[in-house]
């Protein structure tokens, strides 16, 4: 067998060993949508693993604004921006989040994984060095390879590993810093103080993915410059707008000289389709929220506080991170499957996150809060996450892989209680 054959065929084989043993949890067809609920297979569940974490999707005045664009620009554009694509709902965008997120400009992709690939692959390349975190996303490790630049990778939030990467950098290179603001699968953040501190001591340029900090870090969810009260310490801010801001798209802000250059160098830019309409203004009108109710901000840190202790009085550790996100750490793949399917069969939709998307031995389940759940809807999915904890440890402690004596579990019929 060929590598390439060799290679679907082993990822193809897993997949369905995992279906077979009824234990397949990705992909699942949502047939609605409500709150912070689900309906799957004719079943509503509460959803534990949402990426809209102020709760605003399905909101009336971001689905209204976006109704009203369809209505008066359609469905798409004619094209790439720099020709026939853009409109004026395009530039209003980017000048509203540039007015959020305090940048003097700001350009919008088509999502946050081609906003990272396209903005680091466009500023540096042969001859020069670009640092990242272990951890970061892999749209970072993807821009950071397509580059051409040299990839130095450093331990997870070493800032002096960072210190001694950037020394060793030929004098004439260009240099470049990315991190995570917050890292996704893990909920903690990076010390951008000291960050910040060390890339202007060796004249590197610093690149923070916001994409998880966006609506979620600061009194006013602007991020983690206000997390810190460090203002206009991160030269370029990148984030999604698919998470907190309920839409689709990503964007890099910066200097107005930095997005020029972007809108005309990043190939994504340049030779992708204008983002439609009604994404552009849903966009608009999520951050017009955040900055009219940045109570929903407080609301989720109590929420995400809740869920944590929580699960520690249940005998699960969880760090004291201040995000939503609250990776419950498994070890092995399938323990992470069990426990889902023993949620899925509770009335509880969370997402396993398996190895390769994290390192073998880490899996884990990413659960989330949201500023949509209600207390009694984080105390549920604690005690569940607790009971199936218990259901599935060996007598040693954590989770590990089920008894080999143990039939798979099958999901019950009917429908799950209405949240």
């Amino acid at each position: 067998m060929d590598p390439i054959s060799r290679r679907i065929s082993e990822v193809a084989e897993r997949a369905r060993r995992v279906r077979a043993e009824n234990l397949y949890f990705y992909l699942e067809p949502v047939e609605a949508l409500s709150g912070s609920s689900v309906v799957i297979s004719g079943r509503r569940l509460l959803l534990a693993s949402s990426y809209s974490y102020l709760g605003l999707l399905g909101h009336p005045a971001i689905e209204a604004a976006a109704r009203e664009a369809l209505a008066h620009y359609g469905s798409g554009t004619h094209g790439v921006r720099l020709l026939a694509g853009n409109t004026d709902l395009h530039d209003r965008l980017e000048r509203r989040i540039a007015a959020f997120v305090g940048a003097e400009a700001a350009v919008v992709y088509n999502s946050g994984f081609v906003a990272n690939v396209a903005s680091i692959a466009a500023l540096i390349g042969r001859g020069d060095v670009v640092i990242s975190d272990k951890l970061n996303h892999a749209s970072i490790v993807d821009g950071c390879r397509l580059s051409g630049a040299e990839f130095v990778r450093v331990p997870h939030r070493d800032v002096a590993a960072i210190e001694r990467a950037l020394e060793a950098v030929p004098e004439r290179a260009g240099r470049m810093v990315v991190v995570d603001a917050v890292f996704s699968m893990d909920g903690d953040i990076i010390d951008l103080p000291a960050v910040a501190d060390v890339c202007a001591r060796h004249q590197a340029w610093l690149m923070v993915d916001e994409s998880h900090s966006l609506g979620v870090l600061g009194h006013d969810g602007r991020g983690l410059e206000s997390h810190f009260e460090v203002s206009g310490t991160i030269p370029i801010k990148m984030s999604s707008l698919s998470k907190a801001i309920p839409s689709v798209g990503g964007f890099i802000a910066g200097s107005a000289d930095l997005v020029t250059y972007l809108k005309h160098v990043s190939r994504s830019f340049i030779f992708s389709a204008a983002l439609p309409p009604a994404s552009a203004a849903a966009a608009i009108a999520a951050i017009d929220l955040l900055d009219a109710e940045p109570e929903r901000v407080e609301r989720l840190r109590t929420l995400s506080q809740r869920l944590r202790a929580g699960l520690r009085a249940g005998g699960i550790e969880a760090t004291d991170d201040p995000t939503p996100i609250v990776p419950v750490m498994t070890g092995s793949d399938e323990a992470a499957l069990l426990m889902t399917q023993m949620l899925f069969d509770a009335g509880i939709f969370a997402s396993p996150v398996v190895s390769p998307a994290v390192p073998p031995r880490t899996s884990r389940l990413r659960i989330t809060t949201t500023a949509g759940h209600s207390e009694d809807d984080v105390d549920r999915v604690a005690a569940g996450l607790v009971s199936a904890w218990a259901a599935v440890s060996s007598a040693g402690g954590g989770p590990a892989a089920r008894d080999a004596s143990r039939e798979p579990r099958r999901r019950q019929p009917g429908r799950a209680p209405a949240h």
